[in-house]
């Protein structure tokens, strides 16, 4: 390689360091409360659309007939 000590936060098997994962550690609680509500949210627009969708019955929808 290429001789020079490790500078950065990750070791030399791609590990992360004590010094990121204390780094990190403030952060952590509420990045997992973010993504949560997210992913939350994301799922409830999700299912609400299906409901809606599913209960339109498509009567003013003109289906072209085949020829």
């Amino acid at each position: 390689m290429s001789g020079r000590p490790n500078s950065g936060y990750y070791e030399r098997n791609h590990r992360q360091s004590a010094a990121l994962i204390r780094a990190r550690r403030p952060y952590l609680f509420k990045n997992v409360v973010l993504g949560t509500s997210i992913t939350a949210f994301t799922l409830a627009v999700y299912a609400y659309t299906l409901t809606v969708v599913g209960q339109d019955e498509f009567e003013d929808v003109k289906v072209p007939e085949k020829k």
